[in-house]
């Protein structure tokens, strides 16, 4: 069978290799002229361990096990990353009942080894730390998210597979054998495959909306939320990452480290109404006080605008948090169609299961 992908980030890359190694002819269309250049490049780079999501939801089945496959992958293909853990800190007493929270969470989750620490002896293991109450998480890790989605290209290219770049698409039609996708780029045309997956991150309403026979209704919002990260000028002040109790929207402006050994803060919540990457610098001010929560020395002066990623949310400010969407035919009726809307974090770790998934529905 041949499938088309929509979609060169990890996620569309995940898929591609899957269809790849279940022996379907497979290609990509990327609208940009590398792999991604979307949400896949404009993240934190963490391998989450599962910890908050809610029983019964897609990210609470695809995270921790697409995790197990992502630690089983970065070994086997070379993929730099390290399993350096993580802290979930809280620094005041509403803080401290939320936590608890998190953990029965993250056990109910399958999250291995989670467990709770006095403050004193998570101090202990981080000395700039403050917090009364702190949760670890050894199984969250870190990852060169590009060496990894350039060793799903290899294995997808591998397989016979190929990426056509700058392949913007601009219709689906369904066809009695299949789908007939009309794209556009320097040399516009169409062709005929059997079935077709819309990973295309921020573009996947467009994709859903220029596919014909698929209810408009289906198609969901899109809601873009901005968050920004700065960086620390100085030596690394912490070894695991570190992260607040959540926040509504996001995980809350967190330490994260990087395979080079830098440090930066981020991401906030920014809701806006277009892609806009540029870091405002006067956010800082905020980033200097809720890193202080946690990290009371944090000196003036020290943190530098770096860069921002936009998470294609289903809903906004206030309202509850979506689920990843993966609309199969199953679900809408039309032959060998998988959509895909809402992949935010955690889709880095849970790329290899959603795939999984995915690829399954590719028969139907």
């Amino acid at each position: 069978m041949q499938v088309l992908v929509v979609g060169a980030g990890v996620v569309g890359l995940a898929i591609a290799r899957a269809a790849a190694l279940a022996g379907h002819e497979v290609i990509v269309a990327e609208a940009a002229s590398a792999i991604g250049t979307g949400v896949s490049s404009r993240n934190s780079e963490v391998i989450h361990a599962g910890l908050y999501y809610p029983t019964g939801s897609k990210r609470a089945y695809h995270c921790p096990r697409g995790r197990r496959m992502l630690y089983d992958f970065c070994a086997s293909h070379g993929v730099p990353h390290r399993k350096c853990g993580k802290l979930v800190v809280a620094t005041n007493e509403n803080e401290v009942k939320r936590i608890e929270g998190v953990l029965a969470q993250a056990r109910t989750n399958g999250v291995e080894g989670v467990d709770l620490i006095e403050g004193a002896a998570a101090m202990r293991l981080e000395p700039e730390l403050f917090c009364l109450l702190a949760m670890r998480s050894p199984e969250t890790g870190i990852i060169d998210s590009h060496a990894y989605m350039h060793a799903l290209r290899g294995d997808l290219e591998d397989r016979g597979g190929m990426i056509a770049f700058n392949t913007p698409i601009e219709r689906l039609m369904p066809v009695a054998d299949g789908w007939e996708v009309h794209f556009g780029g320097a040399e516009p045309g169409s062709i005929r495959v059997d079935a077709v997956v819309n990973a295309a991150g921020l573009g996947a309403q467009r994709v859903g909306r220029a596919t014909e026979g698929y209810p408009s209704g289906r198609v969901p919002r899109l809601v873009l939320a901005k968050g920004n990260y700065f960086s620390f000028a100085g030596r690394p002040a912490f070894s695991r990452l570190i992260y607040p109790v959540p926040i509504p929207g996001g995980l809350g402006v967190h330490v994260t480290l990087d395979l080079a050994g830098r440090m930066r803060f981020g991401p906030d919540v920014q809701w806006i109404a277009e892609e806009n990457y540029d870091v405002d610098a006067t956010r800082a001010a905020a980033f200097y006080a809720r890193i202080r929560d946690y990290f009371p020395r944090l000196p003036d002066g020290s943190l530098v605008p770096d860069y921002a990623g936009i998470r294609p949310k289903l809903t906004g400010q206030g309202e509850p948090a979506a689920d990843f969407m993966i609309d199969a035919p199953k679900d809408h009726g039309l032959p060998r169609l998988v959509q895909l809307f809402g992949i935010e974090s955690p889709g880095l770790t849970s790329a290899l299961s959603l795939a999984d998934e995915v690829v399954g529905y590719l028969a139907s």
